[in-house]
């Protein structure tokens, strides 16, 4: 069973259908790109998945689950976490503290043990630090961890993003654009992450990007988007030589 399947997936604004008849499948493991021009309706996609939309038609499903219309909290509980094209960290919060807001799903401690200091609460808050340093550890920034998040090097905070993510232990990690803005150094880096999280972590990562290098790096396979519909989809190398995907991207001479 492949972990998520798409099914006519739409979504009208108005007189503007954003997404029209969108179709994917994404097999347990496997790191898939979705690409195409901006405006092409990448992120209205994302935002479906993740439940910000409401699709006028089609299904979602997740490791067979319909997941359709849920909100974005049964969404995430279910197993979807996400990355944005603009940072959403807390800003003057610690980098570690940003992490353990994404393992407040799985660690629990009631009020009451958290006011009167109980064991109960000192045994989740060490093992929450502990799993936190371990996320950050996956991107060598363990020496950061009492850093305030908005002192932070730029590709550092689209680092921390992706680590608050995997917190909330998705089956499925969405990250949109996440190298923008990155040097050379810094994407090449982002790519050894990305798949390294994929190899150790289980979790199978669907990516929007724009940096062609990062994408035939790393992605398996690829679905183009334009105008809101499929214009192809298949093995990234193939696709990439598509000449209606060149077309798209860069025009006709």
């Amino acid at each position: 069973m492949a972990l998520l399947e798409i099914s006519s997936l739409s979504i009208q604004f108005g007189g503007l259908r954003a997404v029209d008849d969108f179709n994917l499948t994404v097999e347990k493991g496997e790191l898939y790109g979705l690409i195409g021009p901006n405006g092409a309706g990448k992120t209205t996609v994302f935002n479906l998945l993740t439940g910000e939309y409401k699709p006028t038609e089609g299904v979602i499903l997740l490791d067979g689950v319909d997941i359709t219309g849920k909100s974005t909290i049964e969404i995430n509980r279910a197993g979807i976490a996400r990355t944005f094209q603009n940072i959403r960290l807390f800003r003057q919060l610690s980098v570690l503290d940003n992490v353990k807001v994404g393992l407040h799903n799985q660690y629990k401690y009631s009020a009451f043990s958290a006011v009167l200091r109980l064991p109960s609460y000192f045994s989740t808050e060490k093992q929450m630090n502990e799993k936190a340093m371990e996320l950050l550890s996956v991107f060598k920034m363990e020496g950061e961890a009492d850093t305030i998040s908005a002192n932070l090097p730029y590709g550092k905070q689209r680092k921390l993003e992706i680590a608050r993510a995997m917190a909330t232990n998705p089956k499925l990690l969405l990250l949109d654009e996440p190298a923008a803005g990155m040097n050379p150094h810094e994407t090449q880096e982002l790519m050894d992450d990305i798949r390294y999280i994929g190899e150790n972590f289980g979790i199978t990562l669907l990516l929007i990007e724009h940096d062609m290098k990062l994408v035939s790096g790393i992605c398996e396979k690829l679905t183009v988007l334009n105008f809101g519909r499929i214009l192809t989809q298949g093995d990234t190398k193939e696709v990439l030589g598509n000449p209606e995907v060149i077309k798209a991207y860069l025009g006709d001479d």
